[in-house]
């Protein structure tokens, strides 16, 4: 009998440990990250959905979490920067004109095209990252119109798409979690 009161006991610890587990990591945000991908020209840009202020920094990222990975690092002086569009890659460096200065460029002959995934990390303001797929961005980019932006798991996106799903489907980069 003791021993079917251990085992019975065992078994509802476990239930009772799992029920309770979170499967959410504790400081996620409530709702999915995103920020907007596309390449027009060759020039990939992003497009933080609304503006970032007090940026110091912006990490691309490259088959995060793989062997391939590979990053490209900016920075900007504080009290930072104002951030909402941006060239990444395919223009000329260095650009006077940006608010954000490359710290540490992609490594000579990288071909980003070839990469699996991007994301972008943002310095400075409380922000979140997000993760697109290259591929799909290279792909789908002509057949949408100049100001749309891929923004992940939420599709092609303009400002009126954006500001309408923006804190209900989704959170731009820099926009603070409403839970």
């Amino acid at each position: 009998m003791a021993d079917i009161t251990r085992r019975a006991c065992a078994v509802l610890l476990v239930v009772a440990v799992t029920a309770a587990c979170d499967t959410k990591a504790q400081f996620a945000p409530s709702l999915p990250p995103e920020a907007g991908f596309r390449v027009d020209d060759g020039v990939l840009k992003l497009w933080t959905g609304t503006p970032c202020e007090g940026v110091t920094g912006l990490r691309l990222t490259f088959d995060s979490g793989t062997q391939a990975s590979t990053e490209q690092v900016w920075a900007a002086p504080e009290p930072g920067v104002r951030v909402e569009r941006l060239d990444l890659l395919g223009v000329s460096f260095p650009d006077t004109e940006s608010p954000l200065q490359v710290r540490t460029p992609l490594p000579a002959g990288y071909d980003w095209t070839k990469a699996g995934s991007i994301s972008v990390a943002v310095d400075g303001p409380k922000a979140n990252g997000a993760k697109a797929d290259v591929a799909q961005v290279l792909r789908e980019s002509a057949q949408h119109p100049a100001g749309t932006y891929l923004f992940g798991r939420s599709g092609w996106l303009d400002a009126a798409g954006v500001e309408r799903e923006n804190r209900k489907s989704f959170l731009t980069v820099c926009t603070p979690d409403p839970k």
